[in-house]
């Protein structure tokens, strides 16, 4: 049954598009980057999806998969909206999969599945600017002869700045000064000459190679003899080895191509792969490698569809508590209540989900039950409603509930497990001037359009 649901889903999905459209497919998903992952070739978007492991990019450019619908994590909170005081923060998740992850109907309910904002408090205080304090003496020259600079300074401390803040302009201010002395020339190499002829004219596979030499001069400028300059640092003659005269270099080239190998993947979409040499000759003596690869790929389609695993539903309502020794609304006697939930998406052999399809807890059956209340701690505050636009407020409030003090924590008899309360029972309270609080959110973004 869940096989032919699947089906039907892909058939729905062609329906929409009379034609389907050419996608570039990958042998696996990862949400918003297909770039990185493994691209087997441009095939029909059908055809790609009958692997529900797999991945591809339309002509939207965005990376989507092919498997059933689901959520994708929730991005890192953003940064706040304000630099200093309240302002909001935004993280967003978005569906995933062939279809829709929720029944929505309007634009509101599917900004707040996949959009949530709260409140936050970048710094308790704004930025304010400093003044600067008056510039410093002149530090002494740069230099001992010649010509150099000199500096002064100033601090951002008339008042400092707070909270971030700064000074505007540079801290610091420079002016060219002269030293009524006169400075050492030191010595600068000339260019190279020209390199001088090989020593050898080639040489064997076992022997040294030829080398040769080249000079320069430190004449450009020479050094000062008063007051003293200094020579020129480093050689005057550089030799290196002629590389290209011992033999003659002898460059690759391709094999032929070998036999395609069998597809790589036995459902879905993969591909064949051929393999050559570089031996038709090797290369040789400092000769070029071939140029390109060795190995060539083409994609192939096994026309069949990969299995789809199953995966677990949400669980389902709890049932009614209940005891096989009759009655025990509103008693102190433990019973016991069950959840179920189901294994959807299963198809083509797919694997069946793990774990158990039936979930039971120890419980106390308080539905209608009168009881003495007391008023809870205020409630953490919520995330803002709606999370984008005008009117975005957070709540908090305070509950009257049952004193349960003389239930027991736990039940059974030869092991002890935790109970729950099951129903909605009537507490009675005195009154509270003001039980629910609400305030505005402040600078939140607008909508998207």
């Amino acid at each position: 049954m869940v096989q032919l649901l699947w089906t039907s889903l892909v058939l729905l999905m062609t329906v929409r598009e009379s034609v389907s459209q050419e996608v570039n497919c990958y042998s696996s998903f990862d949400s918003g980057n297909c770039d990185d992952l493994w691209l087997l070739g441009e095939v029909t978007m059908d055809d790609c999806c009958l692997n529900p492991h797999y991945g591809y990019i339309g002509a939207d450019r965005k990376c989507k998969s092919c498997g059933p619908p689901s959520w994708s994590e929730w991005t890192a909170w953003g940064r706040c909206s304000v630099s200093c005081k309240e302002g909001v923060s935004q993280r967003r998740r978005e569906c995933q999969g062939q279809g829709k992850c929720a029944q929505t109907t309007t634009h509101r309910e599917i900004q707040k599945l996949a959009l949530e904002t709260k409140v936050c408090i970048d710094s308790s205080c704004c930025p304010e600017q400093g003044q600067w304090s008056k510039w410093g003496q002149w530090q002494p020259c740069s230099v001992t002869c010649n010509k150099g600079v000199r500096k002064r300074v100033r601090t951002c401390t008339e008042p400092q700045p707070r909270c971030g803040g700064s000074c505007d302009g540079p801290s610091e201010e420079k002016e060219p000064c002269v030293v009524d002395l006169i400075c050492p020339t030191h010595g600068g190499w000339s260019n190279w000459d020209a390199w001088q002829p090989c020593s050898g004219t080639c040489g064997g596979e076992n022997l040294p190679r030829p080398t040769q030499r080249r000079n320069r001069s430190c004449n450009n400028p020479p050094p000062s003899s008063v007051p003293p300059g200094d020579e020129c640092p480093g050689l005057g003659s550089n030799t290196r080895t002629c590389d290209e005269l011992p033999f003659c270099p002898s460059n690759g080239n391709w094999g032929l191509w070998g036999p395609p190998s069998s597809c790589s993947v036995t459902c879905g979409v993969g591909i064949h792969e051929m393999l050559r040499q570089c031996n038709n000759p090797a290369p040789k003596h400092g000769g070029l490698p071939c140029f390109g690869s060795n190995k060539d790929q083409k994609i192939c389609n096994t026309k069949n569809h990969c299995p789809v695993d199953g995966q677990w539903s949400q669980w389902g309502r709890w049932e009614e508590c209940k005891s096989n020794r009759g009655k025990i609304s509103c008693r102190k006697i433990g019973g016991q209540q069950r959840r179920q939930r189901w294994c959807e998406h299963t198809g083509f052999d797919g694997e069946t989900c793990e774990g158990k399809i039936t979930d039971y807890r120890a419980c106390y059956d308080i539905n209608l039950c009168h009881f003495d209340g007391k008023w809870s701690e205020w409630s953490e505050w919520s995330q803002c409603d709606p999370p984008c636009g005008e009117g975005a407020k957070r709540t908090r409030e305070r509950k009257c509930i049952p004193d349960l003090s003389a239930y027991d924590e736990t039940v059974g008899f030869h092991i002890k497990v935790k109970a729950y309360f099951d129903g909605k029972p009537f507490a009675n309270c005195t009154l509270l001037k003001d039980p629910k609080q609400s305030l505005a959110c402040m600078n939140v973004p607008p909508c998207d359009t």
